[in-house]
């Protein structure tokens, strides 16, 4: 496999933090950097491990497999990847998507994602089957594509930031070891409701006026799924420049209880109590403290913005189907 053609990205006019497009590394795509979190979903990425690699050598010229240390050093794998001009792929689950993500887009390399943790969120959107090894496999035909980049209080993500109910929903999650799956996010959802208090969240898009909302949840989307299968944002789409801003309003518990199932198909916006607004940024606080989760993990405190850095990402997509 030659050389990729790196896609068309958009001018690479200077954002307001100053920001700007990195060049395009030059990258092949069947040279492959696989950073792996063993430990990710109960050590089901350290197991599923020789049965992607050996997938993966099936098709690949080169194959390096790099185990994290801990979240940094995922970084600078990333960063030796796109040097190395090989793809980064990212074997866990989407904590560490996002942060390969992250380093990734900033070095200008290209990335792919291998399910492997416990939600896998990033990779159900993009139509990646559980099997890790049949992904691995796919990757074969794979086309490369320009998506989004989201970050909260400076720190890239993937998937969904949100906060309010979601903190503590989240904190719950991730403290909990004896359930795996959907399971493991349902519980914490279920437990986080019994001794919550609506919240006021005063929030400002794309520059506007303060708005204030009393309610449970803000949340912004650059992808669809979050909670292990939830599609909380079902209109999100990683290459439209823009966050999907969910606001979940307040009503009693035995509602949120009712609408809750519908979060599962992305019916639960169809619902007077959920909002669905547009931003490029996003300003938010709230009459209390919460941690912003994104991708499983607390990335930034109140207040907050949250911003979509369009087409800043190479990926590495799978064929439809």
């Amino acid at each position: 496999m030659t050389e990729t053609p790196v896609p068309a990205a958009p001018a690479p006019s200077e954002a307001r933090d100053g920001w700007r497009q990195p060049p395009a590394a030059p990258v092949q795509l069947d040279r492959l950097r696989v950073i792996v979190n063993p430990s990710a979903g109960h050590g089901r990425a350290g197991k599923v491990l020789p049965g992607v690699e050996a997938a993966l050598r099936g098709w690949a010229a080169e194959v390096e497999v790099t185990p994290t240390r801990d979240i940094a050093h995922a970084d600078e794998l990333a960063a030796e990847a796109a040097a190395a001009g090989q793809v980064a792929v990212a074997l866990g689950g989407d904590g560490l998507v996002g942060r390969v993500a992250g380093a990734t887009a900033y070095a200008g390399g290209v990335l792919a994602v291998l399910p492997g943790g416990r939600g896998n969120d990033f990779a159900r959107g993009l139509g990646v089957g559980r099997d890790p090894a049949a992904a691995a496999a796919a990757l074969a035909t794979a086309t490369e594509q320009r998506v989004d980049l989201p970050e909260a209080g400076g720190t890239p993500f993937i998937g969904i930031a949100s906060l309010g109910l979601d903190s503590e929903v989240s904190a719950i999650a991730n403290r909990t070891k004896w359930l795996r799956g959907q399971n493991v996010y349902t519980y914490a959802v279920l437990r986080a409701m019994v001794r919550w208090r609506a919240a006021t969240f005063t929030i400002s898009i794309d520059g506007g006026e303060p708005e204030k909302m009393v309610g449970w949840t803000v949340a912004a989307a650059n992808a669809a799924y979050y909670g292990g299968g939830m599609r909380m944002a079902p209109g999100a789409d990683i290459a439209d420049g823009r966050l999907e801003v969910i606001l979940i309003r307040k009503c009693g518990r035995l509602t949120l209880l009712a609408l809750f199932p519908r979060v599962f198909s992305g019916r639960h916006v169809e619902t007077k109590y959920v909002s669905v607004r547009h931003a490029a940024r996003l300003a938010v606080n709230a009459d209390r403290p919460f941690q912003v989760y994104a991708d499983g993990d607390p990335v930034a405190e109140l207040p907050a913005e949250i911003l979509v850095r369009p087409a800043a990402l190479r990926l590495l997509r799978p064929a439809a189907g």
